[in-house]
């Protein structure tokens, strides 16, 4: 691999927090005072927020009746639950979709009495033939088949010819989404819109991913047929744990902030999955290789279980996703568990294939010092799979800190993905460059870092031309492509031990909006030379008194090491500024922390703790 490493020097920043704030957090809590530091500068500062931070538990959940919708929704469901009225979930082929479709499947069938069983079907699209969205072809296959309920999950929130066409079937359409409206044509037309994002909808938090929305109808159609207490006390405090498994899956897998209540359900969720009963998923995590004797981490989440989940729908059908969470043969879960594992090893191999074009692109567009033109990229291939575009398009903001469209093409049309950066929205910029003389997208959505979209083949070029003219304006400033970095707190290392580290543990799941922790110290000595590990790889032993540690650098992404310590001129003896995540020792013959490397600079004598 060619590193794609630039020569901008990043600035380091922490944010400015009140002194006496992190002694009185660190004092109330016991903490150490670079957890305290850390606290203050995420605003986690009076005593109800650090106490649901550290212990979040299910009374922290948001009673899902404070929703817009929410009532209409859970009355027409019953309805068709006690008259037997078949219902459809409407799905989709992500994590996200997938999960959300198990979980009002499972809900509405739980809700229903033993003499008059739910009769609840499902469709999830086939990411090829149909592409994101509803299709009304599908409603109309649905009527004639006796469906008169149709519930959309993770989608719908745009889908107004659907929603039209639903209303002339004689359909109720019940929306369940969290993407963002239609800003010009506001909500579908439908018996009800479930959606925290929509306007007026009193939720008090509009983040939530389509999974979790999701599980809102479905805690609330469980309550709604709860008859007594003992009823309502098991669905609180044991079916809705249960729940939480699937849905932390999607929280952190979609990549919504793990804040506010995501927190709570990524935290509650993840402490669930240890040695789940459930057989899929139970199968799912042993090919995922995560030991059930413990919760999974969130990394191991997104790493592990989601692209197992997501390789269904990008190479096959996943349809099967759906299947295997909902089995109860523990045969048939394995098997479905395998195939999706064999499923991600071909969406692996055709991603290395692409990528290994897409870097010599790359590297032709460097100039003579090594830096791209401060634009969005677009690519298009007719031998890239379509369910691997936006991992390739997220591969190439790895390597670049740029935001990229990538694209293939099939039968005329183009079809494409694309991921950003903080400061660059996505979705905005396709908006802008559509609405010019001439429209470009046969169709296109998401959000400010994901897009998807389609256009006729013979627009691409516009579409290049029209993204390097609007990136050209909007990525000018240095700090969109060399962002600062922000570090949570200066500590030394004799700050550094098994507790500070259990408290720092305590301050996960990580991810989007709660990102895992930046420690800084200043002043370390190189104690020996850097150690090359595999040829790209450092690992630095450094020093500071009678403290040491090891800290190792991954070259991974835009960054390769073994060029910084080259350039930089390390040698033993060299005084340094390191930035860092704190890890423990995974290997059981050698325990004991170490550091990963973020960012290093020559030592720059400062204050310690800023005022």
């Amino acid at each position: 691999m060619v590193s794609l490493q630039t020569e901008i020097q990043r600035e380091w920043k922490t944010a400015p927090v009140d002194e006496t704030l992190v002694e009185q957090i660190a004092s109330a809590t016991g903490c150490p005072r670079g957890i305290a530091y850390f606290l203050a500068a995420r605003g986690i500062t009076d005593e109800g927020s650090i106490r649901s931070f550290f212990s979040p538990s299910l009374d922290d959940l948001i009673d899902p009746m404070r929703m817009l919708g929410m009532g209409a929704a859970v009355e027409r469901i019953q309805r068709a639950v006690y008259d037997s009225e078949p219902i459809l979930i409407y799905g989709d082929y992500d994590v996200d979709g997938t999960t959300a479709t198990v979980l009002l499947k499972t809900a509405i069938e739980r809700s229903a009495p033993k003499e008059t069983p739910a009769i609840v079907r499902y469709h999830i699209p086939h990411r090829i033939r149909e592409g994101y969205g509803m299709r009304t072809g599908v409603l109309a296959d649905a009527t004639a088949e006796g469906i008169r309920l149709v519930i959309s999950v993770d989608t719908g929130i745009r889908a107004f010819a659907a929603a039209t066409e639903a209303r002339a079937l004689g359909l109720d359409l019940i929306v369940t989404d969290h993407h963002l409206p239609d800003g010009a044509q506001g909500v579908p037309d439908a018996y009800a819109v479930i959606n925290p994002a929509q306007d007026s909808c009193p939720y008090p938090f509009k983040s939530l991913c389509g999974a979790a929305v999701a599980f809102k109808l479905a805690h609330a159609i469980l309550r709604a047929s709860c008859t007594n207490d003992m009823e309502r006390e098991r669905l609180e405090r044991t079916l809705v744990p249960s729940f939480l498994k699937l849905v932390a899956i999607a929280t952190i897998a979609d990549s919504v902030p793990l804040e506010g209540e995501n927190r709570v359900i990524a935290s509650l969720g993840l402490r669930e999955l240890r040695n789940p009963i459930q057989t899929g998923l139970r199968a799912l995590m042993e090919v995922s290789q995560i030991p059930l004797d413990r919760p999974p981490t969130a990394t191991e989440v997104g790493f592990r279980i989601a692209p197992r989940i997501n390789a269904a729908g990008r190479m096959d059908v996943a349809s099967d996703v759906v299947e295997l969470f909902l089995t109860r043969d523990s045969n048939r879960a394995r098997d479905l568990a395998a195939k999706l594992n064999r499923l991600n090893d071909e969406r692996k191999a055709t991603e290395a294939n692409a990528l290994e074009a897409i870097e010599e692109r790359l590297l032709a567009l460097r100039d003579a010092d090594g830096h791209f033109p401060a634009l969005c990229f677009v690519m298009d291939d007719p031998e890239w799979h379509r369910g691997v575009l936006g991992i390739l398009a997220s591969r190439i903001v790895d390597r670049t800190g740029q935001p990229a469209l990538v694209l293939t093409h099939e039968d005329g049309q183009a079809h494409g993905s694309g991921r950003s950066i903080a400061g660059y929205h996505l979705l905005n910029a396709l908006t802008a460059v559509h609405d010019e003389d001439s429209a470009l997208f046969t169709r296109f959505g998401g959000h400010a870092h994901a897009v998807g979209f389609s256009l006729p083949s013979q627009n691409v070029l516009l579409l290049r031309e029209r993204m390097e003219q609007h990136s050209a304006v909007h990525l000018l400033s240095p700090d969109l492509l060399a962002p600062p970095l922000e570090c949570d707190a200066e500590v030394s290392l004799e700050d550094l031990n098994p507790l500070f580290y259990d408290w720092l543990d305590r301050c996960g799941p990580f991810g989007i909006g709660n990102p895992e922790p930046i420690l800084f110290t200043r002043s370390v000595t190189l104690v020996s030379e850097a150690r090359i590990i595999k040829d790209r790889h450092v690992c630095l032993e450094v020093a500071s008194g009678n403290h040491r540690f090891n800290a190792l650098g991954w070259s991974r992404g835009s960054t390769l090491w073994t060029e910084v310590c080259h350039r930089m001129q390390l040698t033993s003896g060299s005084c340094l500024d390191l930035a860092y995540r704190l890890r423990t020792k995974s290997n059981p013959w050698f325990t004991g922390l170490e550091l990963e490397l973020v960012d290093l600079r020559p030592a720059v004598p400062q204050k310690r703790y800023p005022s």
